[in-house]
This record gives C-alpha cells, sequence and structure tokens, in this order.
C-alpha cells in the first residue's frame, strides 16, 4: 500500500505524519478499492485532509453510522443530520435502485474513532444512501460505493463539511440554523429546556411544520425582542414605533449575535420567567385544540409574528408588574384558546389583500405591529383576547403609524 500526499497544502505539511497513522488505521479496518494507492487531498479553504475512495457495503454498515453528533466532546446527544424521510418517493427509488446493484457515489463521511470506536465511519452527507445501501446487503448485494472521506476534522471543519454536503438536497434553514447555534454551544437549547419550550434532551426542530417544536429561529426571535422591548418604555409606548423583529434564517444574524453576548443573559431570571410563561402559554394554546385536530390554531403561539410581539410585549412592561402578571396570564384563558385563534383569523383591515388570513398568518411589519398594539391592550384590559379588541389593535397600529409619519414629515420641514 503506498499513500500520496503530493496534493496537500503545503500549510499542513507538519500534520503529515499524523494523517498517515490516520490512514493506516483506516486501511486496517475497511476494504477499499484503492489499497495499492490511496491519494491524500486537503481542501484549501478549510486545510481540512481528505481521500477519494469505494469502501465495501458490507464494511460499510459494520462500520459506519448516520448518528453523528455536530459536537462530539461537548453535545455528543444532539444532531447535526436531518430527520430521514422514510416515505420520500426519491428514497424509496434509492432502495430500488441498489438492491439492483447501483453503486453510489460522493458519500461524505469522517473517519474517527475517537466517539464510538466501533463505529468508525461517521457518515456526514448521504444518510439515505447508507440506509439503502443496507436494505440492499440484506439481500445479497454487497458494491463497492463511492466516497469522499475526511480525517481529523475540528470543529469548524466538520461544520463546513455538514454544509457542503447538503448542498445538492433541500436542506431546510431551519436544520442551518440549528447547525450553526450548535456549533456556538448548547446554551440556547438548554435554556428552552429549562423554560420548557423543549422538553429534556430535545433539540430544536430541523424543519418547521405542523405541530413540530419550535426552531431555533423561533427561540432566537424570542429572546431578541425581550431586551428589544425593554428598551422601550411603557410610558411612551403611544407615541413610539414598536416594532419587534423576527430574525434571519440560513444565515448569521448580527441582531441575534450581540443578543447572545448580553452579560448574565442564560442565569437571568426575568428572561426564564419570560420563557416559562412562554412555555406555558404553548400548552395552554395546543391543550385546547388537542382533540380537534386544527394545526394553525393550536400552533399558534409559535407563529414567528406572535412570538415576536408577545415576548416584546413582556420586554415592555417588565417594569410593570401589574401589567405583566396580566399578559401572562392569557395562558390561563382555558374556556376558549388562549390566544383565541378564530378571531384573530377573522380580523382584517381594509388595506389587507383579499387572500389575508388573518393576525398572526403572516410575517410582514404590520402583522407584528398590530400584534404588538393587541398585546399590549391586553395587558391593560386583562380581559382576553376579544373581537372589539383585536379590532382596536388592528386600527391603533394604523393610527400610530400615520401620527409617527406625518411627525417625520413635519422634522423633515
Amino acid at each position: 500500500m503506498e499513500l500520496g500526499f503530493e496534493h496537500i497544502n503545503e500549510k499542513v505539511r507538519n500534520k503529515e505524519s499524523k494523517i498517515k497513522e490516520q490512514i493506516e488505521s483506516f486501511l486496517e479496518q475497511l476494504e477499499i478499492l484503492e489499497k495499492e494507492h490511496i491519494t491524500i487531498h486537503t481542501d484549501n479553504k478549510t486545510l481540512a485532509f481528505y481521500v477519494e475512495c469505494h469502501i465495501k457495503a458490507k464494511d460499510i454498515i459494520e462500520k459506519g453510522t448516520i448518528d453523528v453528533p455536530l459536537d462530539p466532546d461537548n453535545q455528543s446527544d444532539y444532531r447535526a443530520n436531518r430527520e430521514v424521510v422514510a416515505g420520500n418517493p426519491a428514497y424509496t427509488k434509492m432502495i430500488q435502485d441498489a438492491e439492483r446493484r447501483r453503486v453510489f457515489s460522493n458519500i461524505v463521511a469522517e473517519f474517527n474513532t475517537q466517539f464510538e470506536p466501533e463505529k468508525p465511519l461517521k457518515i456526514i452527507g448521504g444518510q439515505h444512501r447508507f440506509l439503502a445501501i443496507d436494505k440492499a446487503l440484506e439481500k445479497g448485494v454487497d458494491e463497492y460505493h463511492g466516497f469522499k472521506l475526511y480525517f481529523d476534522l475540528d470543529m469548524k471543519q466538520r461544520l463546513d463539511v455538514q454544509l457542503i454536503s447538503n448542498t445538492n438536497i433541500a436542506v431546510s434553514s431551519d436544520l442551518l440554523d440549528r447547525m450553526f447555534e450548535t456549533v456556538k454551544g448548547p446554551e440556547l437549547r438548554i435554556w428552552c429546556q429549562d423554560c420548557g419550550i423543549l422538553e429534556k434532551g430535545q433539540d430544536f426542530t430541523d424543519k418547521k411544520q405542523k405541530g413540530s417544536q419550535i426552531s431555533v429561529r423561533g427561540a432566537r426571535t424570542l429572546i431578541t425582542n425581550y431586551f428589544l422591548g425593554k428598551e422601550v418604555n411603557d410610558t411612551d409606548f403611544g407615541n413610539t414605533r414598536t416594532m419587534p423583529n423576527i430574525t434571519s434564517t440560513g444565515v448569521v444574524d448580527e441582531d441575534w449575535e450581540r443578543t447572545r453576548l448580553i452579560e448574565g443573559i442564560w442565569e437571568n431570571e426575568d428572561l426564564l420567567k419570560m420563557g416559562k410563561e412562554y412555555a406555558e402559554l404553548i400548552k395552554s394554546q395546543k391543550a385546547y385544540f388537542k382533540s380537534k385536530n386544527n394545526f394553525e390554531f393550536s400552533d399558534k403561539a409559535l407563529s414567528y409574528a406572535v412570538l415576536a410581539a408577545w415576548s416584546y410585549i413582556a420586554g415592555v412592561l417588565n417594569q410593570n408588574g401589574v401589567r405583566l402578571e396580566k399578559h401572562y396570564n392569557l395562558k390561563k384563558r382555558t374556556s376558549t384558546d388562549p390566544l383565541n385563534a378564530a378571531v384573530m383569523a377573522a380580523a382584517r383591515h381594509k388595506t389587507d389583500p383579499d387572500n389575508y388570513r388573518g393576525l398572526g398568518t403572516r410575517t410582514d411589519v404590520k402583522d407584528r405591529g398590530r400584534l404588538v398594539e393587541l398585546f399590549f391592550l391586553q395587558a391593560e384590559k386583562g380581559t382576553g383576547v376579544t373581537p372589539k379588541l383585536v379590532e382596536l389593535g388592528i386600527q391603533k397600529y394604523h393610527a400610530k403609524e400615520a401620527i409617527l409619519k406625518v411627525k417625520e414629515l413635519e422634522d423633515k420641514l
């Protein structure tokens, strides 16, 4: 067996002996077609080492796993991978192709014996192909399949490999957010679990859909808007532009990056209280619709516009204990659904288009602004979300915007 290092980047020549040792360990454990000569490459962007080779199906299944954490040292219970889509027609065809001896290629993996050493072949990209190979192997099909196999990845390199290995599939931005947040650390997830927004051991959803748990974007939006709201004095609310923000998804969000660095944020008792109250609101909303099979109303508290406005008002009222308690007590209105989703769905303004489906169904500025006015009014009255209150909230938003626009024009004179 001959190893070729002629294509590696000169910047990492000092790691040649370490990589050679790992590759020799790999070759001792798995059978590949390129056993006479194997060339080692480096990704010039990240300086990660990899080889391109073909591995026998029997070895892939015996030595491989798709249960791969992004951060095996500190967050080994949480995965960067998407959920397997078992019923997808493309996956069904993939299984049929594998059983007909199709050879797959471009499976991305890391050879790593530091965790779960009996399964050193960690599949990063190609989990559906891995499962198809497994089903074909059960029927005696034992072909060689193509791999791009990495060695000695650090955290940043592993994230990069996760991202590039998913560029040929429809990756949800929620999964990307979850991966980015996992690299930052477990704090956001632990906070959500401590609040009850996530169950213990539960991760954020990898794709926001009906009935799913909160996404990373939702959790970031919840916290960011609490601190945005704290910047507004509740006595100045009527003459101040009050607009919650929804954090970006699939990319780095600057507002969130600044927020997560606030000193003592994860130990902030008021923030934790807000999170726990929000978790109870989710539970109350879902409990009311548990037997009604209406996910649109059941998931109302998880609507980005609703959670952004709700947490924003919690921030605005952080120094007004009486009104803050009325705001939090929405969760106790169990005789009807706490958010009165049917009333919200029927709400509209003369400026709304024909396809408008009511408050909390969109993420635009108007919906967020209207909901902020509604929640602020409800915290004053404490009577819950009623048709008259919804109508008043909508009218107050448009009236405030008109007044502020006039003031802006006057200031420019």
